[in-house]
């Protein structure tokens, strides 16, 4: 057993896939001082990697998790640890073969070969099956078997050649000691370890070692149920590990698939089987059990899958029945929205997180997890995976379990792009939701928050705005959507609306290094008059995109940042890595003691002006400016600025003012007509009208300003984050430029999808995909409705040959080619392009 050291660069708590693929890239990107750590004894330390279904399928609708997969596939087959065998996700009913129409949409905009197939190829291809009771499949030849024990101890071995690794086996960690926020030591039954990093890699068991550091990773251990039966003669003739496709059976939650001369039988379509990290037996002392984490079997769980599994492959599992060679309720990593755990945690300084990652990304998350260590960016962009995005309130036992639990059959579930989640609901409301749930608001969810989207009390607007609003006719298209949004949309152009903003994030950043903390961080320049509004991206180190912000210069040494909620936890976490450490710039979350009120339309002036005494003329109060001012007798904060692209105000108060400032404005607006708009106007409608990006979608870790037309005519002095890159992309032009596409000729047919929702491919107009020049393929980054236009609007960046107005495509939904042309390109909105109304 090697000797523990007292110092490392980094400590790297788990063995598992995940840690050992992280050991083995931070050794490649020159760490020399690494310690591994793990209570378990290898190969196998006894986690979730020792059992779980080491198969991989490489499409996902997201295209991150599809990048890792993808990249993970292809670190398998460089490890010799790769079987490439296929995978067949199959359909028994309609829904289910729509669903695999998207997956094949998915596959085309992440580049993976893909195919659909007849049960007839099904049958070729899995000769065992009965696939008289499918009806298709969606099939990608690169599914594959992997072998996760051999992978780590290659990964292992990588960073030992280096002489960059210690790993130390059958060591518990028993404590991390925090100094000011900090991490400055790893504690265990061997042992001490000074050191500023830590990686947390250990599955199942990591909130339980987050918390000994005061920190929350939010995932609970749940059990996926799996059976071995054999040997089965058929399989075992057939002298090899996997001699068919893995099949999954979609609308029974279920998957089959060789190892041998056996059958493996798994399954999601049980209740959920929640369990706490200190149910989890010790290391060796698990009695009845395999290992710590292989549970035991359940069997009234899992009566009716077999049944289903026998049906599917009658030849293999009757006349005669296999014997069992294995069963267990297996535990696997569930997380509040399903997604994985990676990056800094927001608690405590130091303290990583790789958890909640699946065996089929789990090369991809290693890699992704050095490189944001070691450069603070990563190749894939990490949105979706970073552990910030959670608030405190989604990081309790209960909000997890709760989504946990609702989560679970999702996992082969069909899962509508705008779906909500039901569970834990409501869990942050606005102060403003009495009003707003007066009015019928139906609600969204962002980062907690309550949202209204749209509401029911505006139904009157659909019979005045019938002509200028789309009946959405087939079922997909019209699933978690309302035509009440465009009624609501026109309405505000016509007139004025009320909008609930509460769900924005609001920081204030104070104190004698304020403005050159911001200064380091910001693409545009901050030091600018009291009372301006800076619009202005955040860098990565790389040159992309790591934040989207409005910052308003309050005082000489107070500033205020405002992002959207979704975007909030990611933000705060971000500015406070940059904190300087001489205690010169005080960072203050005040999204709960602001709340933001908009108010936007040709008759927002008319309804504002007269509870004000401010002069709120374009002269006396220009665009891009804010001021404090008493409306209603409210004190609030003033920002002419708009996401919709109409004259207005965000006007912030505090929070508990909120609602007498919304009932003054409300009465007041009765007589210009005023309603309450959704944020399916201000996220959407009103957005996509006037090109706006989005955090996430058009802005991300893959695309740089330049591309996205938001770079500046020039280069503040100061150095900021990303700036050298920034500047090298300026230098070297863009790849591709974001462009605002319409659909052209809708289907006539009501029985095809017209409306896509983001991440379709746009291709040519023979059929090809377009790949820029750093070989970036065009998706739909978001796409919407635009009811002043009539027209069905899409963003997207496109290669320059076809960033051209006019260019002709096609956009692939659900199978079917839509017709589109590029009404712009670059940051020129396609409704009201010289911005006279918000600007009047």
């Amino acid at each position: 057993m090697a000797q523990l050291p007292d110092r490392a660069d980094i400590v790297v708590i788990g063995a598992g896939v995940v840690g050992n693929a992280a050991v083995a890239h931070l050794a490649d990107h020159g760490w020399r001082r690494i310690v591994q750590i793990d209570k378990g004894p290898l190969p196998d330390p006894g986690g979730s990697t020792g059992h779980a279904s080491n198969f991989v399928f490489p499409v996902d609708h997201s295209k991150e998790i599809t990048d890792l997969t993808v990249d993970s596939l292809r670190q398998y087959g460089e490890l010799g640890v790769l079987t490439r065998c296929g995978g067949i996700e199959a359909a028994r009913s309609a829904e289910r073969m729509q669903e695999l129409t998207r997956r094949m949409t998915s596959a085309r905009a992440w580049g993976v070969e893909a195919q659909l197939l007849s049960p007839a190829e099904i049958q070729e291809l899995v000769p065992h099956c009965d696939s008289s009771l499918l009806i298709g499949g969606f099939y990608t030849p690169t599914g594959a078997i992997v072998d996760p024990l051999r992978a780590g101890e290659l990964f292992r071995e990588r960073a030992e050649a280096a002489g960059a690794l210690t790993t130390v086996a059958e060591t518990e960690v028993t404590g991390i000691d925090v100094t000011s926020g900090r991490v400055r030591r790893v504690l265990t039954d061997r042992g001490e370890i000074e050191t500023e990093l830590v990686l947390i890699a250990c599955g199942v068991w990591s909130p339980q070692v987050a918390a000994l550091a005061g920190a929350a990773i939010p995932l609970t251990p749940a059990v996926h149920q799996m059976l071995d039966v054999g040997p089965i003669p058929a399989l075992a003739e057939t002298d090899e590990w996997v001699s068919f496709p893995l099949l999954r059976d979609m609308d029974n939650l279920m998957y089959e698939r060789q190892r041998g001369a056996d059958l493996e039988i798994g399954s999601y379509a049980h209740r959920p089987l929640l369990h706490d990290p200190s149910e989890i037996p010790p290391v060796g002392d698990h009695p009845g059990q395999a290992s710590p984490t292989s549970f035991p079997f359940t069997e009234e769980d899992f009566t009716a899958q077999l049944a289903h599994a026998r049906e599917l492959f009658p030849s293999l599992l009757t006349d005669p029945e296999p014997p069992r060679k294995a069963a267990i309720n297996g535990l696997l990593s569930l997380t509040p929205d399903g997604g994985a755990l990676v990056g800094e945690t927001p608690e405590v300084a130091g303290l990583w997180s790789a958890a909640a990652v699946w065996i089929k990304e789990a090369a991809g998350v290693g890699r992704m997890v050095a490189e944001l260590l070691t450069e603070g960016s990563s190749e894939i962009d990490a949105h979706g995976s970073d552990i910030a995005r959670f608030h405190p309130s989604q990081r309790t036992r209960e909000h997890v379990r709760a989504r946990a639990a609702e989560g679970f059959p999702k996992v082969y579930g069909i899962s509508h792009p705008r779906e909500q989640w039901l569970s834990h609901r409501p869990l942050r409301t606005s102060p403003l939701h009495a009003r707003t749930e007066a009015l019928g608001a139906e609600f969204y969810e962002a980062a907690g928050w309550e949202r209204p989207q749209w509401y029911s009390s505006n139904r009157p607007l659909l019979e005045k705005f019938a002509d200028g609003v789309d009946r959405r006719t087939h079922e997909w298209d019209a699933r978690w959507w309302s035509p009440l949004i465009e009624a609501e949309h026109l309405a505000m152009r016509e007139r004025v609306a009320l909008v609930d903003l509460a769900a924005f994030a609001i920081l204030d950043v104070s104190g004698p290094g304020a403005l050159e903390f911001l200064e380091q961080l910001a693409v545009a320049r901050i030091d600018v008059p009291v009372g301006r509004v800076v619009y202005t991206p955040l860098l990565t180190p790389a040159g992309t995109f790591r934040s989207d912000l409005t910052i308003v210069r309050r005082g000489e040494t107070e500033f205020r940042v405002i992002t959207g909620g979704a975007e909030g936890g990611r933000d705060l976490a971000w500015l406070r890595t940059h904190l300087p450490a001489d205690g010169s710039v005080q960072l203050t979350d005040s999204s709960s003691a602001v709340t933001t009120i908009g108010v936007w339309g040709p008759r927002a002036r008319d309804l504002v002006q007269p509870l004000t005494a401010e002069d709120l003329s374009d002269a006396a109060f220009t665009f891009g400016t804010a001021r404090n001012a008493v409306i209603g007798g409210v004190p609030v904060s003033m920002l002419r600025i708009s996401y919709v692209g109409e004259l207005g105000w965000e006007l912030h108060v505090a929070a508990e003012l909120a609602p007498r400032l919304w009932d003054r404005l409300w009465e007041a607006g009765q007589g210009h007509g005023v309603i309450a708009a959704g944020i399916g106007v201000y996220g959407t409608t009103g957005r996509l009208e006037k090109g706006y990006r989005l955090m996430g979608a058009e802005l991300t870790g893959e695309y740089n300003p330049i591309e996205a037309d938001l770079a500046l005519p020039k280069v503040k002095r100061a150095d900021f984050v990303g700036k050298p890159a920034y500047l090298a992309s300026r230098e070297q032009g863009p790849a591709a430029m974001l462009c605002t596409l319409a659909l052209t000729d809708p289907p006539s047919n009501p029985e095809i999808a017209r409306c896509p929702t983001g991440g379709e491919p746009v291709l040519s107009t023979d059929g090809e995909v377009l790949v820029d020049a750093r070989g970036r393929r065009s998706f739909v980054t978001s796409a919407g409705p635009a009811p002043s236009l009539g027209r069905y609007l899409l963003l997207a960046y496109l290669p320059l040959a076809q960033a051209v107005e006019g260019t002709a495509l096609q956009v692939e939904h659900l199978g079917a080619r839509l017709p589109a042309k590029v009404l712009t390109v670059g940051r020129t909105p396609a409704f009201d392009p010289e911005d006279a109304r918000m600007k009047g």
